[in-house]
C-alpha cells in the first residue's frame, strides 16, 4: 500500500502524538502550509486537565508582640478581650497582650468575621457554637472549646451577623 504523501502529493502529514486524546500516536492529515501554524496549538498535556487556580490563603494578621512581628491566622483566634489599656488576643494556642483599645482592634478585625459583643469582647463569629438567652435581655454565647461570653443588651443586635438564615427562632434575637 501506498503512503498518504504518495496518493496526495499537495497534503503534509503530521506525526505528532495527541496522547490523552486519542490513547496512541496517530497522523494527523493537515491541509497544505498548516503544520507550522498549528504547532503548538494543540498541546494533549492540557487536554482533560484542570485549569490551575491559586488556593486561596487563610486570612492572616500581623500582631507586634515581645519585639517580634507574628503572622497570626484569623481561623486561631478565638476572641479580643480588653483589660484597661491593653487587649488581650485570645488564640487557640495561647495569648498575647497588646497596647492598643479595643474600638481600634473592632475596626481591624470585623472583615476577618469578629464581632463585638460587650464593651470590652470581640469574638470571631465562626468558633460561636452557641446562644442562650437570658431572662435580664443578655445572652450567653458559647465558643468552640467551651468558653462562655455575655452578650450585653447593647450589642446583641449584631448577634444577627452570626447566622445568614434564622430558623425557628421568630423574636429570639430582635426582641
Amino acid at each position: 500500500m501506498s503512503s498518504t504523501a504518495e496518493l496526495f502529493p499537495d497534503v503534509t502529514t503530521a506525526s505528532r502524538p495527541l496522547n490523552g486524546w486519542i490513547g496512541q500516536s496517530q497522523n494527523v492529515v493537515l491541509p497544505p502550509g498548516a503544520a507550522g501554524r498549528t504547532a503548538g496549538v494543540i498541546d494533549p498535556s492540557l487536554h482533560l486537565k484542570a485549569p490551575d487556580r491559586p488556593r486561596a490563603r487563610p486570612a492572616r494578621i500581623a500582631i507586634k508582640a515581645r519585639g517580634k512581628i507574628l503572622l497570626v491566622e484569623a481561623e486561631d483566634v478565638i476572641a479580643v478581650e480588653a483589660r484597661g489599656n491593653y487587649i488581650l488576643l485570645l488564640r487557640t494556642a495561647g495569648s498575647h497582650r497588646l497596647r492598643e483599645s479595643i474600638s481600634t482592634i473592632e475596626e481591624k478585625l470585623s472583615p476577618y468575621g469578629f464581632l463585638r459583643i460587650h464593651r470590652s469582647v470581640l469574638v470571631n463569629a465562626a468558633l460561636v457554637e452557641e446562644i442562650q438567652p437570658w431572662p435580664t435581655g443578655e445572652y450567653v454565647l458559647r465558643i468552640k472549646g467551651g468558653r462562655e461570653y455575655t452578650v450585653t443588651r447593647t450589642y446583641k443586635k449584631n448577634l444577627h451577623l452570626l447566622a445568614q438564615s434564622w430558623i425557628g427562632t421568630d423574636g429570639f434575637v430582635t426582641e
